[in-house]
């Protein structure tokens, strides 16, 4: 264990709780965090920058190839249009070869990483010790969004995030390239009815014994 980073693999939909989930995990453990989802946004944030094109996959992957993970900026990476924008890159195969290759190569951080994303317990890191598969309705996500919208004082649509939220969910579940599902061995936490601290004591309560293991 010395010699190896322990990996934490979340993986999951939007606003399911799984990034809070890690950032929390992270902290108790003292280990790594990397929200995979920045690392697109970063892409489509620098392409956006520089004025260039969204749908030119050479150029895209030539930005992924250069990317820096650590210090990523979640609130300035968060912005609706990035997030957007990222949906478009984040299909394209040499992007997420790219992407994959740092964020495996980031996950062997000593003495731990937790990272969090659509395709890490499948792709990314099929064999980490600790797979969470983190899920909530439709319904219930949207509503979480909403209000973290209203919060920020951004103007929003329940029905529209709702719609949103479902359209994010076919496509990123539907596409060729890692689509999101969970892994065969993955752990499932459903956190419809859950709070926050709920799904921690559940998700500690696997790690402690994947450790002791």
């Amino acid at each position: 264990m010395q010699n190896q980073a322990f990996i934490i693999a979340i993986d999951g939909p939007a606003a399911s709780g799984k990034g809070t989930l890690a950032r929390n995990l992270a902290r108790h453990y003292g280990f790594n965090h990397l929200d995979t989802g920045l690392t697109y946004r970063a892409v489509a944030k620098a392409l956006i920058d520089k004025g260039l094109p969204l749908d030119d996959e050479a150029i895209a992957a030539g930005i992924a190839q250069e990317l820096d993970l650590k210090g990523l900026d979640r609130t300035l990476l968060s912005a609706h249009n990035i997030g957007e924008a990222a949906s478009k890159v984040a299909v394209m195969p040499q992007v997420r070869h790219a992407l994959v290759e740092a964020q495996r190569k980031f996950a062997q951080n000593l003495p731990g990483t937790v990272l969090d994303g659509r395709d890490i317990g499948t792709v990314v890191c099929p064999d980490a010790p600790v797979k969470l598969y983190i899920t909530a309705s439709a319904e219930v996500r949207a509503e979480r969004r909403f209000n973290e919208m209203r919060a920020n004082n951004v103007n929003a649509d329940y029905n529209a995030v709702l719609d949103d939220l479902r359209r994010r969910d076919e496509r990123d579940m539907k596409r060729s390239a890692s689509p999101l599902k969970p892994a065969h061995d993955a752990h499932l936490i459903d956190t419809s009815k859950m709070d926050i601290e709920a799904a921690f004591l559940e998700a500690k309560k696997l790690i402690d014994a994947a450790l002791r293991n």
